[in-house]
């Protein structure tokens, strides 16, 4: 069910001549197509300015390419078709986009906490729409026990009048690097396929949501992936309004906001085209994060740094150093933000805990570093926290 917004949105395309048709003249391998005198310039993408050729059908490929990828990778019951996808410029715009056309101002959208931060800017920012956070514990992402606290918190909402709209699921789990299945309800980084390097020893089969049969559960309307590398994002629905609406937002065929660029597209296209070197990068990347994820926990086993255990997938640890917080006078975001200062002072950065949690003094670390950064970052990380046991 869209909102008002999207529902109106959704319409827009319907409106005769609201929407210049798209240049499609090429004197040399189109010159039956449209010169179009609606716009005032046309931009080429020749192979001088992209390093290969590019022509009218680059923006359908990426969706070809996306569509053909997903399939390969998660097995889906129903195969993604194209015409589902929407290619917009990363995560950001997709959350932005699905707030608008979902939900109304204050309306809220609930996920579970610890997680990444920045939904509240995602999904806040241009719809102004709230998120609600079912707190739990950290190892508890993708346990049954998150069923009890996502109702705790939805009840909380409805009777502080937030109407909660969705559900977000983040897998892999970022800040917690733990990967459960391929698909979610709303937001998921399917990317996952490659970032995800090793097994729990409990996980003994993949379970990928699109390959079960959950009409009876779930709507399988929205999912998405995203390269953010390149600010490609992709929103995967059946639901032809929602779709509708968003290439209202999109402006397509004629692009506006939150477009994606064309050099972006037939870059990610032609990555997504490559099985063999998706394959060859799938399995170095795999080798590499495993690599990476033994040489930062074996250290902070080293020094006893608490940290959540089983990680499997993405690029993230998530650490407790409330142990290591100084300033015990002061309140726990000032101690945290003080101990992020002497890890920024000591040339490390990490990310302090009240972007990801209610609890005090867990911090995320991205271990994916090539081996001599990653150690000597690490060096650095031991060094203020030996400092900090004196204080």
């Amino acid at each position: 069910m869209l909102s008002s917004r999207g529902i109106k949105k959704a319409e827009l395309p319907k409106i005769p001549w609201r929407y210049a048709p798209p240049h499609t003249y090429n004197k040399e391998s189109n010159p039956a197509g449209l010169i179009s005198f609606g716009m005032a310039e046309h931009v080429t993408f020749t192979e001088d300015s992209v390093g290969y050729g590019s022509s009218s059908s680059t923006p359908n490929r990426l969706p070809k390419a996306v569509a053909s990828h997903l399939n390969n990778i998660l097995k889906p019951l129903s195969p993604i078709e194209p015409e589902t996808v929407i290619v917009a410029s990363g995560i950001t715009a997709i959350g932005s986009m699905l707030s608008f056309t979902l939900a109304e101002p204050t309306d809220g959208i609930l996920v579970s906490r610890p997680v990444y931060g920045r939904f509240e800017l995602d999904y806040g920012v241009e719809a102004d729409v709230q998120i609600v956070y079912a707190d739990t514990d950290p190892e508890e992402a993708f346990t049954p026990a998150v069923v009890d606290k996502y109702e705790a918190a939805l009840k909380r909402a409805e009777e502080n009048g937030t109407k909660v709209r969705a559900v977000l699921i983040v897998n892999p789990h970022n800040p917690v690097g733990a990967w459960k299945f391929s698909g979610s309800v709303i937001n998921t980084n399917s990317i996952s396929s490659v970032t995800k390097y090793t097994h729990p020893v409990s996980l003994t089969r993949e379970t990928r949501m699109l390959s079960l049969s959950l009409r009876s559960y779930l709507s399988q309307d929205n999912q998405d992936f995203a390269a953010g590398g390149l600010h490609l994002g992709f929103l995967i629905t059946q639901n032809t309004a929602l779709r509708q609406a968003c290439k209202a937002i999109l402006s397509v065929p004629t692009p506006r906001l939150h477009n994606a660029s064309t050099a972006s597209i037939t870059i990610g296209a032609t990555i997504l085209e490559d099985q063999d070197f998706i394959t060859q990068f799938t399995q170095e990347s795999r080798q590499s994060l495993a690599s990476t994820y033994r040489i930062a926990t074996s250290i902070l086993n080293h020094e006893g740094i608490n940290y959540v255990k089983g990680g499997n997938a993405g690029f993230f640890i998530y650490i407790d150093l409330s142990s290591y917080l100084p300033y015990p006078d002061r309140s726990v975001r000032e101690r945290e933000f003080a101990l992020a200062q002497r890890f920024l002072d000591a040339g490390v950065f990490l990310h302090p805990g009240e972007e990801h949690g209610k609890e005090s003094g867990w911090f995320r670390l991205v271990f994916a570093h090539e081996e001599q950064v990653l150690r000597e970052g690490l060096w650095r990380f031991c060094e203020v926290l030996a400092d900090a046991k004196v204080f």
